[in-house]
């Protein structure tokens, strides 16, 4: 047990505090909703938050270096990954008009989120095997097979959103690799012209009008342009200091849709203003530059391109999930990390900080 308690002390604590406050304003809001919706949204929660932190901990005790070494285990979760995203086209009915979960003994499972860890482990582990002659195109072109089976396989579902932070995974451990941006701009005219394809042939129409409504909601108030300005309402709403924990008109009165999840950070604004949606801000922000600054002291190259991978999953996620609920993007579905309902996400996350903690714990006794 002593032994156990020196290995969390070991922990970086910037890092983890910033976690565990996301999961708390996450928990409080999902409180909030609580007693407007169900309460089960806040347990459930409470107990993937519980899960997440013990598997947080159990990956931080499994050296990271089993990645760098042993392809096998790489190749296993990855393929992994692609069995669980083609066994949901196959077997999941459609929820709000997508297949995107698992029910597997009462629990439903995204394996989106773990594709999205899979492939930030996959490219971190090719890219490190092959610094030295990054520079040709066929390694380019590998990684990006990588990136474009699961991305097809989520494009299908359809989730378009989860499809972007899968490229931003990509795009980051691509730049950060080394690589020529001369190669790199060709495989980016190869993925404009597939988004052209998956928008004439993939997209619902109702997707199609979701990402074309966001331009102007209001031509279409009650349909396609209603999520949008609901949740824009609830921000504007919340003005500086909120209207108060459990006092969000928006979300207590059933104008916000999906107000724990994939518009949590409209109902949690609303409730808590500018000064609270600064806080949260600040928190991701936090969370992203401890990754980085871990990444950027470890002395090989798959910790480094590992953390940038993590990074650009959590930043792109956030950035989507805060621009839609702004009216800033298009509305895709998709969750605030740390802070959304949501037990597949959360768990994905802990388990990629933990990793980050084992490359941190490794570095330190390295120095020492």
């Amino acid at each position: 047990m002593s032994a156990l308690f020196t290995h969390i002390r070991r922990f970086d604590w910037l890092l983890m505090g910033a976690v565990l406050l996301l999961i708390a304003i996450g928990l409080t809001s999902l409180f909030s909703l609580s007693g407007i919706r169900a309460t089960h949204f806040f347990e459930r929660q409470l107990v993937w938050a519980g899960v997440g932190i013990i598997l947080l901990i159990g990956s931080s005790m499994v050296d990271f270096r089993i990645f760098r070494t042993q392809t096998a285990a790489v190749i296993a979760l990855y393929a992994l990954a692609i069995l669980l995203l083609a066994a949901v086209l196959i077997v999941s009915p459609r929820v709000r008009g997508i297949r995107a979960w698992l029910q597997i003994g009462g629990v439903a499972l995204q394996p989106v989120e773990l594709a999205k860890l899979s492939l930030a482990v996959l490219l971190a582990k090719f890219f490190s095997k092959r610094h030295i002659e990054i520079y040709r195109i066929r390694h380019l072109i590998v990684s990006g097979l990588y990136l474009v089976l699961p991305m097809l396989l989520v494009m299908l579902q359809p989730d378009p959103g989860s499809a972007v932070v899968l490229i931003a995974i990509w795009v980051a451990a691509v730049l950060f690799s080394g690589m020529r941006l001369r190669h790199f701009f060709y495989l980016l005219a190869v993925g404009i012209a597939t988004a052209s394809i998956a928008w004439f042939f993939v997209l619902l129409p109702y997707q199609k009008a979701r990402i074309t409504s966001f331009l102007d909601p209001y031509r279409d108030p009650q349909g396609a342009g209603y999520q949008m300005i609901q949740s824009m309402i609830a921000v504007g709403s919340g003005r500086v200091w909120g209207k108060g924990l459990g006092y969000g008109s928006q979300s207590h009165l059933h104008f916000l849709p999906e107000p724990h999840a994939d518009f949590i950070f409209a109902a949690y604004t609303e409730e808590w203003g500018f000064v609270g949606s600064t806080l949260l801000l600040g928190l991701i922000g936090a969370v992203i530059w401890r990754i980085i600054h871990i990444g950027s002291r470890a002395r090989d190259n798959f910790s480094r391109i590992y953390t940038i991978g993590f990074a650009a999953f959590i930043f792109s996620q956030s950035f989507i999930h805060i621009g839609m609920n702004m009216g800033l993007l298009p509305i895709t579905g998709i969750t605030l990390p740390f802070v959304s309902y949501g037990g597949s996400s959360l768990v994905t996350l802990m388990i990629g900080v933990g990793i980050v903690q084992n490359i941190h714990i490794n570095a330190r006794r390295e120095v020492e």
